[in-house]
């Protein structure tokens, strides 16, 4: 990304990163407050929660704060981490270190109140902590993951938006998300690996750290991506969506495209940095490698909303928690990513 780009955009206000901290009983609270005060130097920061309990953890930290109403954020300033209120976290829903309907009614009060800011142009982009489907099901929330639930509040289907993870060493985006292992094949379809194509090359030109033609590997399904038919035919329907994706082109484009290749290859490819981004059929085959090479510094990218969308590639690490062993690495990662996609 050029300087004149970044020094257009300091040059104009900008709104704060909003920041939903995540299952209370898990480690978001702790990451979002130490990233927070970490980030808050370069960028406004504003965090939804238990107002009293994340004033509190922000005054411990030694972070400069401001309590914000929810609908007005003209007193924060420079320097200082924004809190909303979005609920109450009795110590009985902080303490548990587990799935709980409270922790799970808790988490979607922080997700809705965050979303809901930046929806009303309050805030420039949504950073998600950790959360917990099944403590958000137990509050009687039908919930498989943040990027279906983001997508059906912005009244999208589900396959119209990407996951992503976007690392140091690993881009990749994912043709399917959280889908048991039976449905997947059924679901890897044509316009889905073509979106992902898409939103992957999308998303890598937006960061603008790569090469001028970015190089896309797309993965098979199958084990040696099918083996020429013998071990499965769902490359069929991958070779048909690279080749739509070719055929729309312009000569001497911006982007290369190879494919399909056996994962394991094509993870490899990725590593040695012969490829910029690689798109794989479903959740594991690209969380495996990603939080292999890249944990604590990938960012789980929802592309398609009409709004940036950043997170951490963790969990909510209730063990971790109760430990008061909370790294903060993730969270600063999608901060600052969160910050480099919305400055250009």
């Amino acid at each position: 990304m050029g300087s004149t780009k970044v020094e257009r955009a300091e040059s104009q206000p900008l709104a704060p990163l909003a920041v939903s901290v995540g299952d209370p009983a898990g480690i978001g609270p702790l990451i979002a407050v130490s990233a927070a005060k970490s980030a808050v130097s370069v960028d406004q920061i504003v965090l939804f929660g238990d107002a009293p309990y994340l004033m509190d953890k922000l005054r411990e930290a030694r972070a400069p704060c401001a309590l914000l109403p929810a609908d007005d954020w003209s007193s924060l300033r420079k320097g200082s981490v924004g809190v909303v209120s979005a609920g109450r976290w009795p110590f009985e829903i902080r303490g548990m270190h587990q799935p709980t309907a409270e922790g799970g009614l808790a988490q979607l009060q922080c997700l809705d109140a965050a979303l809901d800011a930046v929806l009303a142009g309050r805030a420039r982009a949504l950073v998600t902590g950790p959360i917990s489907k099944a403590a958000v099901t137990l509050s009687g929330t039908r919930f498989t993951g943040h990027t279906e639930y983001l997508a059906e509040r912005a009244s999208l289907k589900r396959d119209s938006v990407t996951m992503m993870f976007l690392g140091d060493s690993l881009n990749v985006g994912l043709v399917t998300t959280h889908e048991p292992i039976s449905n997947v094949p059924s679901q890897v379809t044509e316009p889905r690996v073509v979106r992902t194509i898409q939103h992957l090359h999308a998303a890598l030109s937006r960061v603008g750290r790569y090469r001028r033609t970015l190089r896309i590997d797309v993965t098979g399904l199958n084990p040696h991506a099918g083996e020429s038919g013998l071990l499965g035919d769902e490359e069929a329907v991958v070779r048909s969506a690279i080749a739509t994706v070719r055929s729309r082109l312009r000569p001497g484009g911006d982007l290369e495209l190879t494919g399909p290749t056996p994962a394991e290859t094509s993870f490899r490819n990725a590593q040695r940095g012969d490829v910029d981004g690689v798109v794989a059929m479903f959740h594991d085959q690209a969380t495996i490698a990603s939080k292999l090479l890249d944990f604590g510094s990938s960012v789980n990218v929802t592309w398609g909303l009409p709004y940036i969308r950043t997170s951490v590639d963790h969990g909510v690490a209730y063990e971790a928690a109760r430990e008061g062993a909370a790294d903060d690495s993730g969270m600063r990662s999608a901060l600052l990513l969160a910050r480099r996609l919305t400055m250009v």
